[in-house]
């Protein structure tokens, strides 16, 4: 949809001609239309294929109409995202707070899967996930408003720093703008309190995935290797436990 939108933008800002049908302009393209497809052969995803995790096992792993495999991705992310949310739920009960983090959960996990395959955090979520968590934090549950506002604004403005400082010291980008966005939106939902331990988190965790991807030869030296990822882990885990992980650091500290 994006990569849709973008295109026909350009079209438009060099005013080229050409026929608007070309990127799909005049095409219903939304997460609902059209229906889902087998990437193989184009066969339209019934109800019933479409159950999560399940319809995978009863399909054995392959479309219904031309046996290709599926991809193994689909189960794995509709487990994931069950058993997050299982997790949210006992961490938070039947409340609002736990709606809010299982709305929190689902936004990182998109995000974490677009930024792995696209190296892309689009703004069409880190934005509103940012004003979420602002608004959210007026009922104080994991932060409170002015946590929240200093936290975004913190958030966005380190990562930016570092981004500046790395290029004015190699004269190449680190990172992308997206994760300057992802951090300002961790930092609306869990204060600016939780920052230094995300950071910490994300880049020790990116820093040994990212060596062993080296070392593996999964990876090139030369390869972007996306940051947004790391910083989502880092950001759920913050939600979820942050209060305690900051006591026992800063107890280890003493």
């Amino acid at each position: 949809m994006m990569e849709r939108d973008w295109k026909a933008q350009c079209q438009e800002f060099l005013e080229m001609e050409g026929d608007p049908q070309q990127y799909g302009r005049t095409e219903s393209l939304t997460l609902s239309t059209p229906r889902s497809a087998c990437p193989s052969c184009g066969h339209k995803i019934t109800a019933t294929e479409n159950i999560p995790v399940l319809s995978f096992l009863l399909l054995g792993g392959k479309c219904s109409a031309c046996k290709k495999p599926i991809s193994i991705q689909y189960p794995l992310v509709e487990l994931t995202t069950a058993c997050l949310s299982v997790i949210v739920a006992m961490r938070f009960g039947v409340s609002h707070a736990s709606l809010a983090a299982l709305v929190f959960t689902w936004c990182l996990i998109a995000l974490t899967l677009i930024d792995f395959h696209k190296q892309l955090l689009p703004d069409s979520i880190t934005y509103p996930l940012m004003w979420l968590g602002i608004l959210y934090s007026f009922t104080g549950n994991f932060t409170d408003l002015q946590s929240s506002v200093i936290g975004a604004s913190a958030g966005y403005m380190s990562l930016w720093l570092v981004f500046q400082l790395f290029k004015l010291v190699t004269g190449k980008e680190g990172m992308g703008y997206g994760d300057f966005k992802l951090l300002a939106a961790l930092g609306a939902w869990c204060g600016w309190q939780l920052l230094p331990l995300i950071i910490l988190l994300s880049s020790v965790v990116g820093a040994v995935v990212g060596i062993a991807m080296l070392v593996s030869g999964y990876t090139k030296r030369a390869q972007p290797i996306p940051f947004g990822p790391y910083l989502a882990t880092a950001g759920w885990i913050a939600l979820m436990w942050g209060e305690q992980l900051n006591n026992t650091y800063l107890g280890l500290l003493r």
